[in-house]
């Protein structure tokens, strides 16, 4: 459906506006419908060309019982793609529609300029649509259920990326036998030297400690990949004995989930700076005196906060806010950070006006929440936002405050934002025990183990790989390996 007149000169107006304070994207295409098609297009993570699967429909019917509560309302739905879609609801009020524009169009902004955004698809409809053609062919052929019980194995998986992977240099695919040439004679390499210091240079001593452990190296059993590979689903593509069918569809949801890992990165930056633009636009530029009170409704609560829930709109907009604040004030660097005189930090002006605009550009362009957090969140932020960390009390049966201390709540934080949120999980061996079995080792820095989905994850694991699967961990600090061989489970170590 196409905007009315009147929204269609709104949107005009807060374009200009967007440009006018130096936001730089790509078109906005803006798009009306009713609840239930945008529900249904939010189910399918925004792309309506997407491919079928019971997940989509189990989201939608989600969204759709909690519009219909009253539980949840979704304002506007906004992709990354070039040129930018956004889908607007119609039976948002006026005020919402411009807030909404407002808020896109930092979206906008923040999807072309951030720099983790900068390797991601801007043709992604397309290509959502041809993976879609893909697998509805796929279904036509070997039977829709197949079919969907694999895509339920892969996207149980679909976490296991490496998220640096589009900044650094992709692994290589190398076949077994290329890792080792077992009949090549151990030669143990000697530091040059002239004949009469050789002696001294090159023991003879260490030279043959040196040749028995590569000997005894080279009698283990050939271990690949040569160093722990991050990206799980890449070393399943290239190495799991899948069908061609099979492994399309893996690489399809490979390549989705490097399309959103971005947005998982950047969630409170994101959200906090369409919500810093919309909250400027509307409030200085757009909205009249007779919408203002209804603007500021509609904003409080987008930014409302419940006791244990962070919420991304708020913390991200009113950390932009104080990093905008110190930088027009000078309060940061090295002789702000050495001074221990409150009031003097407290009233602390360099009159460095402007200079705050600018810094909040800077954070926009090469921040995601991980690092953001990390730089700038203050003792003094904290206490201002009220955080703190809260753990469950026995004693009480109830969660209670455990701290305000700045480390323990900075810590926290990053901790949850540390790889997306996810345990750490690498490829170790494809080739365990010699016997063509994988092991996955889960690298312990912070995040527990779900008991529930790793047994599942082992499960679909194993129905990929096709033999036994393994997974290292520790618990109370003992190491514990988890295996599953298609029929039981069995856990080794712990306790």
């Amino acid at each position: 459906m196409q905007l009315s007149v009147e929204l269609r000169k709104a949107e005009e107006s807060i374009l200009k506006h967007a440009r006018d304070y130096g936001l730089d994207f790509y078109d906005v295409h803006f798009e009306m419908l009713d609840y239930e098609s945008l529900n249904e297009i939010a189910a399918y993570g925004g792309f309506p060309t997407r491919y079928p699967h019971w997940r989509f429909g189990m989201q939608y019917e989600e969204l759709l019982k909690g519009y219909t509560y009253g539980i949840s309302k979704i304002y506007e739905l906004v992709i990354n793609n070039d040129p930018v879609i956004a889908y607007l609801m119609d039976s948002n009020d006026f005020v919402s529609q411009k807030l909404v524009m407002a808020h896109v169009y930092g979206h906008a902004d923040f999807f072309k300029n951030n720099a983790w955004f900068s390797k991601t698809n801007r043709k992604m409809v397309d290509q959502m649509a041809n993976h879609a053609a893909r697998i509805r062919r796929y279904m036509d052929h070997y039977g829709r259920e197949k079919v969907e019980t694999f895509i339920d194995a892969c996207l149980s998986l679909e976490n296991l990326i490496d998220p640096a992977l589009p900044f650094t240099k992709p692994p290589v695919r190398r076949e077994q036998t290329e890792l080792q040439d077992e009949t090549a004679r151990v030669e143990v390499t000697k530091l040059k030297s002239k004949d009469y210091m050789d002696r001294y240079i090159n023991p003879p001593e260490i030279l043959e400690q040196r040749r028995s452990e590569l000997l005894k190296k080279k009698q283990q059993p050939p271990k690949f990949p040569e160093q722990p590979i991050k990206d799980v689903l890449w070393f399943l593509i290239n190495y799991a004995p899948l069908r061609n069918w099979q492994r399309d569809v893996l690489g399809i949801v490979r390549d989705e989930a490097y399309y959103f890992a971005p947005q998982r990165q950047t969630k409170i930056m994101n959200e906090g700076w369409a919500s810093y633009w919309h909250s400027m636009i509307m409030t200085q530029k757009a909205a009249t005196a007779a919408e203002i009170v209804d603007f500021a409704d509609h904003h409080s609560m987008t930014m409302g906060m419940q006791p244990g829930v962070i919420n991304p709109y708020k913390l991200g907009l009113e950390l932009l806010r104080d990093i905008e604040y110190r930088w027009d004030r000078g309060m940061h660097g090295r002789d702000y950070d050495q001074c221990e005189d409150m009031a003097a930090r407290a009233a602390w002006d360099t009159k460095e006006r402007g200079a705050g605009r600018r810094k909040i550009f800077e954070v926009r362009r090469v921040y995601n929440d991980l690092t953001f957090i990390d730089e700038f969140l203050t003792p003094e932020f904290c206490v201002r936002a009220k955080l703190f960390t809260y753990d469950y009390n026995p004693t009480s049966a109830r969660y209670e405050i455990s701290t305000r201390d700045f480390e323990a709540i900075k810590q926290k934080l990053l901790t949850q934002l540390t790889n997306m949120g996810e345990p750490f999980i690498q490829v170790h061996d494809g080739n365990f025990h010699n016997r063509g079995e994988l092991l996955l080792v889960h690298r312990h820095d912070g995040f527990d183990l779900d008991s529930k989905y790793m047994r599942e994850t082992l499960i679909n694991l194993n129905r990929i790989w096709n033999r036994p699967v393994h997974l290292a961990s520790r618990e109370d600090g003992k190491d514990v390996l988890f295996s599953f061989d298609g029929r039981d489970f069995r856990r080794e170590g712990g306790r």
